[in-house]
């Protein structure tokens, strides 16, 4: 089972998320009462709908991920699953977009905003240690 997998069946068990079609009509998503939170675009990338206000609030911890990939503007970010440690990493996020879109309305997210699976990718960041 693939680690997308994996984290798709343990979120689908939590009482606030349900699965559903992507809005972007690629692979499958999981929904809450509020909007999408997550969508899981093959084995190894999920994009999650953070809200604008919450990928703000946590842009310097977003970045030090190498997991994390941000689009300018977006208010969705995408995970790259290559380990458990993504997996938990994406469970925690995935609790604190619930949280977000609980909180709805928030002034500057648009209640509409398209997942980042037909976005420009941004370029990997540079390893600044050298290794």
């Amino acid at each position: 089972m693939t680690l997308a997998a994996r984290a798709l069946m343990q979120l689908a068990t939590w009482p606030d998320l349900a699965e559903a079609r992507p809005s972007c009509g690629v692979g499958r998503a999981l929904c809450s009462p509020h909007g999408e939170i997550v969508h899981f675009h093959s084995d190894s990338d999920a994009d999650l709908h953070l809200t604008a206000r919450t990928i703000r609030r946590f842009q310097d911890h977003l970045a030090r991920s190498a997991a994390v990939r941000v689009v300018p503007g977006s208010q969705w970010i995408t995970l790259h699953l290559e380990g458990n440690e993504d997996v938990h990493l994406l469970m925690t996020l995935v609790s604190l977009a619930l949280q977000a879109h609980h909180a709805w309305p928030v002034p500057g997210d648009a209640p509409l905003t398209a997942c980042n699976e037909h976005q420009p990718v941004p370029l990997p960041r540079e390893n600044l240690s050298g290794s």
